[in-house]
């Protein structure tokens, strides 16, 4: 929000900011409690503007809760495990990834502001984004177990037939092995961390809020 004011009395300078934090506290609101902690609108908010930014397109608000709520469940976890944060170095690799999806820096920055999105929100975004899933990979990626079918099966499915409709030459099955691998893992622990999280959230105490008026 954006506001101004100059010298009548320090009193009305005082009481004008104090009336401006009063009016942004009640902008924002609870839309969940999870266990002890709390879920703002603002957090809602943010995450459907990144995932604007990322992917062009945002989820319903009610879908962008549950992966809040979701992200709790995992972070919880990590935080109990000390799982090590991501390096600087790490944040700043995850912010060029997010760049080069850009025609241009001009392109980038332009959506960027129009989100609303500040560079400070991006870092911390991609920080928890890759917490979260390091996490994942490194709990799950141990017991996904792929078989030679299983390659066989997603090189012709996936890889020939994508060529073919390109009508493209498909490389070769060796060619293609370390990506194929890597998928089915991916799509592994993708299945068992869903599998994880509908069963913990069964555990959970969770309040939603998010159709009911300001808190």
């Amino acid at each position: 929000m954006r506001r101004s004011y100059r010298h009548a009395a320090l009193f009305i300078l005082l009481l004008s900011a104090a009336t401006h934090v009063c009016s942004q506290v009640l902008l924002d609101r609870i839309v969940a409690r999870v266990e002890g902690d709390v879920i703002l609108l603002s957090d809602l908010r943010r995450l459907s503007r990144y995932q604007d930014l990322v992917d062009g397109k945002k989820e319903g608000d009610s879908q962008i809760l549950d992966r809040l709520i979701d992200q709790w469940i995992v972070r919880n976890e990590a935080d109990t495990a000390r799982f090590p944060h991501p390096s600087d170095v790490d944040v700043a690799l995850g912010l060029e990834r997010l760049l080069a999806a850009f025609d241009s820096l001009d392109d980038y920055q332009a959506r960027k502001k129009a989100l609303g999105l500040t560079d400070s929100d991006l870092q911390k975004m991609i920080a928890d984004q890759l917490y979260l899933s390091k996490y994942l990979d490194s709990r799950f990626r141990p017991a996904v177990q792929i078989t030679p079918v299983a390659v066989e099966e997603f090189y012709q499915q996936a890889v020939v037939a994508r060529a073919k409709a390109r009508r493209q030459q498909p490389p070769t099955l060796e060619a293609s092995r370390d990506y194929i691998q890597e998928a089915l893992i991916q799509r592994g622990i993708n299945e068992q961390a869903d599998r994880w999280l509908q069963e913990s959230r069964t555990r959970l105490h969770v309040d939603k809020f998010l159709d009911e008026g300001p808190k």
